[in-house]
């Protein structure tokens, strides 16, 4: 297999990531799923990560995806600062956050150790790329490791590399969430089947920052979101429509 049509993808359940999953799916001629497992607060977005590689296997067939899930506990005890790693801080919501460069939600070099797991795993497997899940509204968010020049940056440590060349590629980077939904809708991906809410409770809690982001690309979009709520979505004010299967 040519190292140009095999590539590495962070999947987490969550909106972005099953988009690339379902992008990469259609594009290259094999896919590495990798899923982490690092005591986040909860475990629905492992759930939901193998709910997006059954559906692409579905559609792709098995041969075409691979997933392993990496367990990183340890970081649980290192990133002691986030609420999505210390059960004993509270998710921030989006309207006390508003304006705060780096909020409490953020979990600290997250995403520097996952893509290098994920490099390391893309040079021992023969595979060209990594798909970063980056969004232009991460860094905007309050996420610097989301942003243009974390990607600049992070491409520039992998060229060191003396034998193997790999890139890393973020397609989502200058997509707003409203083109991210319709692109996942142009795939074919069953939002359904994601989850983004940081409370990981039986209904998206509709208020952290994550939630937020994901409503906005919804209702921009004109597309219902098929994720329970716990607070009401005045859908059809926004002119909101079913997502046809």
């Amino acid at each position: 297999m040519s190292r140009l049509s095999r590539v590495v993808v962070p999947i987490s359940g969550g909106m972005d990531s099953s988009v690339l999953l379902h992008y990469a799916a259609k594009i290259y001629s094999h896919v590495d799923a990798i899923s982490f497992n690092y005591d986040q607060k909860h475990k629905k977005e492992l759930k939901y990560a193998k709910l997006q590689i059954d559906s692409v296997r579905e559609k792709f067939g098995t041969k075409k995806i691979n997933h392993t899930v990496v367990p990183i506990s340890f970081f649980k005890d290192i990133a002691r600062t986030s609420a999505l790693t210390n059960k004993k801080i509270k998710v921030a919501h989006a309207k006390n956050v508003m304006g705060d460069p780096q909020t409490v939600n953020y979990v600290p070099f997250r995403n520097i150790m996952l893509l290098s797991i994920c490099l390391a795993y893309a040079e021992s497997h023969n595979a060209a790329k990594v798909i970063h899940g980056a969004a232009q509204a991460d860094s905007v968010a309050g996420y610097w490791d989301g942003s243009p020049e974390f990607l600049d940056k992070i491409n520039d440590l992998a060229a060191l590399n003396r034998r193997t060349k790999i890139e890393v590629i973020a397609p989502l980077l200058t997509k707003t969430k409203a083109e991210i939904v319709k692109t996942g809708v142009s795939l074919g991906v069953d939002f359904s089947k994601t989850w983004t809410c940081y409370e990981g409770r039986e209904l998206a809690c509709g208020k952290c920052t994550a939630c937020s982001l994901r409503l906005k690309g919804f209702l921009d979009s004109n597309f219902i979101d098929p994720v329970p709520y716990k607070i009401k979505i005045q859908w059809d004010v926004y002119n909101c429509k079913k997502i046809s299967s």
